[in-house]
This record gives C-alpha cells, sequence and structure tokens, in this order.
C-alpha cells in the first residue's frame, strides 16, 4: 500500500468526500494508524517526504506552475498543447480559464490542501517519535513549517484569499465547522511570514544539509522565500492598488482586501536587505567572471548562462532556492534538427515548439542599456530591415558582414544568451563546428519541414528559440543524458539576482529615488547590470536616453526596475505573476496576439515577411482584467463548500 494513502484522520475542509471513499475502499484490518507510523524515525521521515512531493511538483512541473508556460513569454502552436507531453498552462494565456473547469486547479483535487493536510499532520504527532536524532525535532518541524508557508503562497497566488488551515478538521466535525471561510489576504500573508519566522532560526544552512535532506528547505531558502512574499504582499494586486478587489468580501460581510499601506513596502526593503547581507557575508555572489571564451560578450553570455543552474546542487554563489523535481522543459525548447539518427544533431525526443515573440525580444535593452524606443543612437528605426555587424566583438554571436535583421544587432548580452534569433549563432556543442546559424526558414535546420503550420507536427511557429534553461555546452543529439547527468534534475527557484531586484522594486516604492536609500537602489540594479555587460543605470540614461532624468523620476524608475526585472528574470516562472500583482496585463498587452515571422517562408526575405514587420502567427490570447488577475474557485467546490467566488467568476 502506498505510504501517503494511509491517511486517516485528517481531512480537511473541502475534500471530505474523497476522503471518506478512501475509508470506504481499505479494509478494516489495512489501516495504519497515524499514531502508529509517528512512534518511529523512519515513519516520520516517510510522511515528511511524501508531505515534500507537492513541492518539487508546483516549482518546477510544467502543468501544475502556471508561471513557466502560461505568461506572454512563450509563444506556440497546438502541438504543445495536444500532442506529446503537451503542456495545458499555455491556455490560460490563451485566455481560456474557466470556472466551471479550472485550469491549474490546485485548490480542489489532490491539490494543496492535501499537502498541508500533511503538514499539519506531521506538526501534531512529530513530538510523538521516540528516536528522532538529536536537533531533528526543531528542524523537522522547521522545515515542515517552511513547506507549509510555500504551500500557503501557492494558494495566495492564485486566489488572493483564502482559507487558512492551522489544524486539520475532522472528517467527523459538522459541515458547518467543515464551511470554513476564507481569510482576508493580510491575514494569509501573515500566516505565512509568521510560519517563515518560526522555522528559519532552525533551518540549516544548506551547505550543512545531509544529500538526502537538499530537498527541504534551508534557511537561505526560506530567508529568500519571505522575502518574495513580503513583495507579493506590497504589491498593488494584494495592497489595495486594483479597484476590482476593493469591496470584495467573505460570506460574513469582512472585506478581504485591505486599503493600501505604503509602510509594506518598507518592510519588504529592511527584510530583503538584511537577507541580501546575510546571503553576501555567507559568500553569495553573482556568477561572474567566466574566462575560457574568446571575446568579452561570450564570457558575458556564459556568466548569464550559467546563472540559472546548480549541477548536482553544487556549483552555484547565486542559488538561494533550489529543489529537485522532473521538468521536461528543455524538450519543448531545443529544435528538432534533422530527422533521423545519421544527422548528428538530431534527438527523437526534442521537439522546440516553444518559441517567442516579438514582444518579447523587443524588452531586451540596446548594447547601451536602454529600451530601443529610448535609445537616441539606435539607428535602425523598427529594427525590421537588414544591416550587417563588422565589430569584431560580436563574433561568434552574430555573423559578420552578413545581411542579418537590423532588430538583432547591437542588442545586449542578456538578447543573445537568453534568445537564439533567426540569422544569428547558436552554440549546440562543446566543438566550435558546433556553433549553428538559427536558418528558421522553411527548408533550414531549425526549419520547418512541412510546407504549412500543422498542429500534428513538432513546429516552432515564431522562428525564434530560448537559450535559457538550457546549456550551450551539450551537444543536441544527446542532450537528454547529458543534463541528466550533470543537473540531475535540481531547479533554482530563487537566486541572488532577484532578491537585489526585490530590494530596488521596496525601496522605490517606498520613498521613490531621491529618498534616504538612493544608494541602495541603484546599487542592487547595476550590480545585475555589471553582471550583464551593461552600464549604470545613471550613465546609460544620462548619456543615451532621450529622458536623461527619468531614472531621477519615482514613475520613470518603476518602469525602469519593471524592465529590468523582465529582463533579468525572463522564462524563470516570474512574469506570470509580476504582471498580476502589479496589475499591468493590459499596459503589458495581454490581449493582443502574438507576432513574430512567416516560418513557412523558404527565404529570409520571405521570412521576415519582405521587411514589412512581424505577422500574427497565433490568434489566440486575452485576460479579463475585471476577473483573470486571480483564478476562479472551482464553481461546483465554491457551491458545495459555501466558499465566496472570486469576483468576476
Amino acid at each position: 500500500m502506498k505510504f501517503k494513502n494511509i491517511l486517516v484522520i485528517v481531512c480537511s475542509i473541502f475534500l471530505g468526500t474523497g476522503c471518506n471513499e478512501f475509508l470506504d475502499l481499505v479494509p478494516e484490518d489495512d489501516i495504519l494508524t497515524i499514531p502508529k507510523i509517528f512512534e518511529t524515525r523512519t515513519g516520520a521521515a516517510r510522511w515528511k517526504n511524501d508531505a515534500c512531493a507537492g513541492f518539487k511538483t508546483y516549482a518546477v512541473d510544467l502543468n501544475w506552475n502556471p508561471a513557466l508556460a502560461g505568461a506572454d513569454e512563450y509563444t506556440a502552436g497546438d502541438y504543445a498543447r495536444k500532442g506529446q507531453g503537451y503542456i495545458s498552462t499555455l491556455y490560460i494565456a490563451d485566455g481560456l480559464q474557466t470556472a466551471l473547469s479550472p485550469i491549474n486547479d490546485i485548490w480542489t483535487y489532490d491539490g494543496v490542501y492535501y499537502y498541508i493536510r500533511y503538514c499539519n499532520t506531521f506538526l501534531q504527532y512529530i513530538g510523538d517519535v521516540y528516536n528522532l536524532r538529536p536537533g531533528e525535532l526543531e528542524r523537522w518541524t522547521a522545515e515542515v513549517k517552511a513547506l507549509k508557508a510555500f504551500y500557503y503562497f501557492e494558494l495566495v497566488k492564485r486566489y488572493g484569499p483564502i482559507v487558512l488551515v492551522p489544524q486539520n478538521i475532522d472528517v467527523y466535525a459538522p459541515m458547518e465547522e467543515q464551511r470554513q471561510s476564507r481569510s482576508s489576504v493580510d491575514s494569509c500573508f501573515k500566516a505565512i511570514t509568521d510560519l517563515l519566522d518560526e522555522a528559519i532560526p532552525y533551518l540549516q544552512v544548506f551547505a550543512e544539509k545531509d544529500a538526502d535532506q537538499r530537498d527541504f528547505f534551508s534557511k537561505e531558502g526560506a530567508m529568500g522565500l519571505k522575502a518574495r512574499v513580503l513583495l507579493y504582499a506590497a504589491s498593488p494586486l494584494f495592497n489595495g492598488g486594483l479597484s476590482q478587489y476593493r469591496n470584495f468580501t467573505n460570506k460574513n460581510g469582512e472585506k478581504l482586501f485591505s486599503e493600501e499601506d505604503k509602510e509594506k513596502w518598507r518592510v519588504t526593503a529592511e527584510y530583503t536587505e538584511e537577507v541580501i547581507e546575510y546571503l553576501e557575508n555567507n559568500g553569495y555572489k553573482l556568477i561572474s567572471g567566466n574566462e575560457d571564451k574568446s571575446t568579452a560578450l561570450l564570457n558575458t553570455m556564459r556568466d548569464l548562462e550559467c546563472s540559472v543552474w546548480a549541477p548536482n546542487w553544487a556549483n552555484s554563489t547565486e542559488a538561494v532556492m533550489m529543489v529537485a523535481g522532473y521538468n521536461n522543459l528543455y524538450q519543448h525548447l531545443l529544435p528538432k534538427l534533422g530527422s533521423s539518427t545519421s544527422d548528428i544533431h538530431y534527438s527523437g525526443i526534442l521537439k522546440g515548439t516553444l518559441g517567442t515573440s516579438i514582444r518579447m525580444v523587443n524588452k531586451f535593452y540596446t548594447a547601451n542599456g536602454l529600451p530601443i524606443e529610448e535609445d537616441k543612437t539606435w539607428t535602425y528605426g523598427d529594427g525590421h530591415a537588414m544591416a550587417q555587424e563588422r565589430d569584431r566583438a560580436y563574433t561568434k554571436v552574430v555573423p559578420l558582414g552578413t545581411d542579418v535583421l537590423a532588430l538583432h544587432l547591437k542588442r545586449e548580452p542578456r538578447f543573445y544568451a537568453t534568445i537564439a534569433a533567426p540569422g544569428l549563432y547558436w552554440q549546440r556543442g562543446v566543438y566550435d563546428s558546433y556553433n549553428m546559424i538559427v536558418d528558421s526558414y522553411r527548408g533550414g535546420a531549425f526549419g520547418l519541414k512541412q510546407d504549412r503550420i500543422n498542429g500534428d507536427y513538432e513546429q516552432n511557429i515564431t522562428g525564434y528559440y530560448i537559450k535559457k534553461g538550457t546549456r550551450s555546452e551539450f551537444n543536441t543529439s544527446s542532450y537528454s543524458n547529458d543534463i541528466m547527468s550533470f543537473a540531475a534534475n535540481v531547479h533554482v527557484v530563487i537566486r541572488l539576482a532577484e532578491l537585489y531586484l526585490i530590494a530596488a522594486e521596496a525601496w522605490n516604492e517606498y520613498e521613490g529615488p531621491n529618498g534616504a536609500h538612493r544608494t541602495q537602489i541603484f546599487d542592487r540594479l547595476n550590480a545585475i547590470r555589471e553582471r550583464a555587460g551593461l552600464s549604470t543605470v545613471q550613465d546609460s540614461w544620462g548619456r543615451y536616453g532621450i529622458n536623461p532624468n527619468k531614472f531621477n523620476e519615482q514613475v520613470g524608475l518603476r518602469d525602469i526596475i519593471r524592465r529590468e526585472r523582465t529582463i533579468e528574470l525572463m522564462f524563470e516562472g516570474h512574469r506570470f505573476w509580476d504582471v498580476r500583482r502589479w496589475g499591468t496585463a493590459i499596459d503589458e498587452g495581454w490581449n493582443d496576439k502574438p507576432q513574430a515571422w512567416v516560418v513557412t517562408a523558404q527565404t529570409w526575405q520571405g521570412f521576415y515577411n519582405n521587411f514589412q514587420g512581424p505577422v500574427t502567427v497565433w490568434d489566440k490570447a486575452a485576460f479579463n482584467p475585471s476577473r483573470d488577475y486571480l483564478f476562479p474557485i472551482k464553481s461546483e467546490e465554491a457551491m458545495i463548500s459555501g466558499i465566496v467566488q472570486n469576483p468576476g467568476w
């Protein structure tokens, strides 16, 4: 009998029916009671491991973490939604969320409350274990409290106010006791930070954790999570900034969203600075300084590539929180080159179906560290014509003396490290001869093999591939084996760069760029820009900006910080939540259809639409601001439990 199916008396609020069904199915003599499990260290350890399963799922699974593919970062055709290894969260950006059968429904069926029950049971019984080793009672308790905080946060990010479960409700409790009300957003965030505050003093630093305990929260990971939680709590969506939620009440008439409180930004900033100081004092720093490549640009690109990796839990000074879990994202990113094993780069399991759109390409700065539309030295207009690069600084990145789309020239290193753009080089293995031109037109190695867009085939429908989250030194044909040996499914969830951006955003929102913490704001931003091979904010805007004083105004600096965050953290699962917490989905164009190039064309001229600009490549994109900032609770669940549904659903 699977260990986690022994749950007998810990049914919680909304899944009581499911637990009653289990009791009907399991013979009475085969039931292992919870007190019996928690007599021994082995039983408690197994329970803790099962409680942690959701952590891995909600952090790295493409179908359970909507932020990995549910924003506007990726653009894909029907195959990615319906074919082998489909990604259901892509439907969220299509505007197909529904209350009848919600996408990414973690409130009900085997959802987050399932794992919260596990945590509560562990916390209730762990003190009964007779043979714990010294320090394990406090440490294991702390790890599970941090885990419960993580689960609460997963719910709050999606639903806003949730039902808090301080302790499990017996399945046989009266129905009215089971029908709990949603707590206010402020109460929910306080419950999360309280759990983390209780946990952090007793958690081990990551370097001290045994190999079999690395899946559980470290001190650094919990501190990083708290900084992220505080950032969300201070943001407009949860801090009185969106009018559609200001009068939202639970069934008792209690307001679930409070008025805006600017002090939340101060709390966020001060705590994040404490975390950064702690981390830096313990050896954490942004990954930089690679010298193995032949040019400065290539070395910077390598630093950026390595920043999102913690191979086999080690060799990263930037990874603050990591988790091990299966994630096949690389299969959707890497191209399906050739058609048989006789091709040196062919791999049968790769799909290359996730591309990106012109919107995301345009987010990246110019080489001067400015948005294209704000760089007064940008000479390529809309960038939709062809031009040539002759500066040898771009060797092995841009083909020199060759016609290339102007939009892809004189861009910042993060563009070249993140996007495999048509006509540019992409290193697909350790040898120089594996530095390949991304020929995305039909018939090219990276292009369509069919004569039309067809959802039955693995196709990239934009012409742009994604480098981020892949390794350039592994040959495409053997990538699957190489990456498993190299990284062992370890994924970076929080890195130091994010904390720098949290601090900068919070200080600016609290007091603007001319307050007492001006230095901290620019120090944090400029550290990230320096690693990315860019000048400081002040230098870039002052020397090259159309508005040279933009960074001296709170609104202008807000725009700079948000753009910096979008670029630095692109494709890492942040934009989905950032745009929601900012309340900027319409301004970001989330109702606009994704555009890119004509991948069915057989020449560069046809591919680039005769240089007339990009075309619509996917006809679905929708965001309803009156409802879509929060997920719906399944309508059947809301009806049965009496829970108040989110506005608009």
